[in-house]
C-alpha cells in the first residue's frame, strides 16, 4: 500500500512526540492505560483533521487541547453515574517512607485529585491556560475554576508536606 507524504509526516510526528504526549495524558488521567486510550483517541482526531492543520508547529497544542476535551467528555459522561465528593476519604497510606523526587510525589499527589481538580491545575499549570479559558473548557464559571484551582492547591500542598498559605488573601 503507498502512503502519501502527509501519512509519513503524521507517522514522524507520533514517533518523535509521542512519548511527551503521552506523559500528558497521565498528567490528565492518573492512570496509565487511560492515558494510552485518551492519547490514542486525540491522535484518531488528529490524523483525521491533519490536511486541516496548517501550523505544523501547533501540532502538540492541538493533541493536547483534543486529550483535554475528549478526558473532559469522558468523565462528564461518569459524573452522571457517580456522585463525586470534593472531600477526599481518608488515605489508606502516607508520605512517611520517602519516595522518589518531587516529580514522583506531585505526580501521585495529582492522580489522587478529584478529576475536575486534576483537569483544572492540569490546564492552569501544565496548559497555562487562563481561568476564563478554563472555565469554557469545563464549562462551569470563572469563579469555580478559582475556588477548585485554590482548593486544589491546597490538597497538593498537604500532600507534599508543605505549608498551607493563609485563608486571607
Amino acid at each position: 500500500m503507498q502512503t502519501t507524504g502527509w501519512e509519513d509526516e503524521f507517522r514522524e510526528y507520533v514517533r518523535a512526540r509521542g512519548p511527551a504526549l503521552l506523559r500528558a495524558a497521565h498528567q490528565l488521567t492518573g492512570h496509565p492505560l487511560d492515558a494510552e486510550d485518551l492519547l490514542q483517541n486525540a491522535l484518531t482526531k488528529t490524523y483525521l483533521a491533519w490536511d486541516r492543520i496548517e501550523d505544523r508547529g501547533a501540532l502538540d497544542g492541538y493533541v493536547r487541547r483534543a486529550m483535554v476535551n475528549i478526558n473532559i467528555s469522558q468523565w462528564r459522561r461518569r459524573r452522571l453515574e457517580e456522585y463525586p465528593s470534593d472531600d477526599l476519604p481518608e488515605l489508606c497510606c502516607t508520605f512517611e517512607e520517602p519516595h522518589g523526587d518531587v516529580h514522583e510525589q506531585l505526580e501521585q499527589a495529582l492522580e489522587e485529585l478529584p478529576e475536575r481538580m486534576r483537569a483544572a491545575i492540569v490546564l492552569r499549570y501544565y496548559e497555562d491556560m487562563t481561568e476564563p479559558e478554563i472555565a469554557r473548557t469545563l464549562g462551569i464559571s470563572v469563579g469555580t475554576v478559582k475556588s477548585t484551582v485554590s482548593r486544589a492547591m491546597s490538597k497538593l500542598r498537604n500532600a507534599l508536606g508543605l505549608p498551607s498559605h493563609g485563608h486571607g488573601s
